[in-house]
């Protein structure tokens, strides 16, 4: 351990970020990094705790504690502040696939985990692992590692998604050769079009995808499998690894719900991003918001990037709907360290909101339960009504029900579904006949990815359901070694 008091001499420290106002004014990334002496300051805050939990990645109370990819936390860490970057990167590429993307978007786990948050600010380990590896592509380490050796054994991902990527990525490095298959036109799945542009620049993606052609994945594009091709593909490959997605958006189904100008959020956040990439970012679609008056049904991640774009795109306003109580400032004793603290967040969508229209777009304990067309069948008005927290006397779960007395109707112009995913889309299931659960996730038995279909193989959101970007490269990881295993009796992965 480089620096024993490191976390009592020095103060968390984060790198700039640009002002609200200055940056809804682009689609560009905002959070910009410390100079590389601060940076490694913040490296030597590391406790090197008797026992990690930022690298865990265990369930507590039904919620992740630590880091699912068990990232060596503490040993980078401390490499960093000792200015040793290119091992920190190796130790860092050992557990992570995609360091660049998860730096970026991942709501870090292992910092909510940090042992330093029971007295003061956790390590900002993020950014540290940012420095690492951006580091390690401006100084040219990052390059493509091509097998010296095939196996002659081929494999299909479907969906070019973090878990896609991170099973083709192993597989192809363990001298597989992998076939990608990707509906859009671009890859990237959720990286691509799920993610806004000012939180995960598509250059980002595009910079590991150029690699990983290099080491010889393959990459097919505008190829619906499920609809253009189906079960065919066994037939052609020796494993099929189904990487699709929780794709199937959760609707809100109240009268008026046909009306024009609602969205799925994930299709509204898309059809911006792609505007903006087929003109190389010349062509805003304005049109979308501009003067709008914007409504976003969700209040996770999603739809707080749905607030950003809309604000980015000049709406009148935008108001963030949240069935859900509004959460507590300070953790509670019920919800007590190293569990995942649920506990008030206000993310980069929302400050915009506050220093445009001047307060918090969130609207907490309330639902829509009627949508108003005018005459031409555009959503011009929205029912709102207040919940509250009932027990449900037939199963005693507490269900949030309507107040009566407290409906309100504002105006809308446009509206964002932001309600989360309710599992894989039926149309590939059926084409490779596998089993789905309850929750029309792919199923298998506990901790595996082999499907009930021989030589068929899931990983990421089609198989644990909607989740972070975190957990589907972990189980791209190790679906890949579970398909390596069933090639070749064995695996090093």
């Amino acid at each position: 351990m480089g620096k024993p008091t490191g976390f009592l001499e020095y103060e968390r420290k984060d790198g700039p970020v640009t002002a609200p106002k200055e940056r809804i004014k682009n689609f560009k990334e905002f959070h910009g990094q410390l100079p590389e002496e601060e940076q490694r300051l913040q490296g030597a805050r590391c406790m090197e705790c008797g026992v990690p939990f930022c690298q865990a990645g265990t369930m507590i109370a039904g919620m992740a504690s630590g880091c699912p990819l068990h990232n060596l936390v503490p040993e980078w860490n401390d490499l960093l502040y000792h200015g040793n970057y290119k091992k920190a990167l190796q130790l860092l590429r050992q557990t992570n696939n995609f360091p660049e993307f998860t730096s970026r978007v991942c709501p870090a786990l292992c910092e909510a985990a940090c042992t330093c948050n029971l007295n003061g600010e956790p390590v900002s380990t993020k950014e540290n692992e940012r420095a690492i590896i951006e580091t390690a592509y401006e100084n040219g380490w990052v390059t493509p590692q091509i097998p010296e050796v095939r196996t002659g054994k081929s494999i299909a991902v479907i969906g070019s998604g973090p878990s896609g990527l991170a099973a083709a990525q192993q597989l192809n490095r363990r001298g597989h050769s992998v076939t990608v298959f990707e509906r859009k036109d671009r890859v990237g799945g959720l990286l691509r079009y799920g993610i806004p542009n000012m939180k995960l620049d598509k250059a980002v993606v595009d910079r590991r995808i150029h690699l990983m052609e290099e080491e010889g994945v393959k990459f097919v594009t505008n190829v619906n499998v499920g609809k253009d091709i189906k079960a065919e593909l066994l037939k052609q490959f020796d494993r099929v690894i189904l990487a699709c997605g929780a794709s199937n958006p959760r609707d809100i189904k109240v009268p008026g719900r046909d009306a024009k100008g609602i969205y799925f959020a994930v299709d509204f956040l898309g059809q911006v991003t792609k505007a903006l990439l087929d003109s190389d970012f010349a062509k805003v679609p304005y049109e979308l918001a501009k003067g709008k008056n914007v409504l976003v049904i969700g209040g996770g991640d999603t739809g707080n990037d749905c607030v950003g774009t809309s604000i980015r795109l000049g709406a009148k306003s935008v108001i963030q709907l949240e069935m859900m109580p509004k959460p507590p400032v300070e953790r509670t004793p019920s919800n007590p360290w190293p569990q995942w603290p649920r506990v008030l967040k206000t993310d980069y969508g929302q400050e915009e909101a506050i220093a445009v229209f001047g307060h918090d777009p969130r609207v907490y304990q309330t639902t829509v339960t009627e949508f108003i067309k005018d005459k031409n069948g555009n959503v011009c008005q929205a029912k709102l009504t207040k919940l509250k927290s009932e027990k449900d006397p037939k199963t005693g779960r507490m269900m949030m029900v309507p107040v009566e007395g407290t409906e309100e109707v504002i105006p809308v112009d446009v509206v964002l579904i932001a309600a989360g995913f309710l599992g894989s889309e039926k149309y590939v299931t059926d084409a490779f006949k596998v089993a789905i659960n309850g929750r029309t996730n792919v199923d298998t038995k506990p901790d595996q990815y082999q499907t009930s279909v021989d030589k068929v193989f899931t990983a990421g959101d089609m198989h644990r359901g909607q989740s972070l970007v975190v957990w589907a490269i972990r189980e791209g990881r190790e679906a890949a070694k579970a398909v390596d295993e069933s090639l070749m009796g064995y695996s090093y992965l």
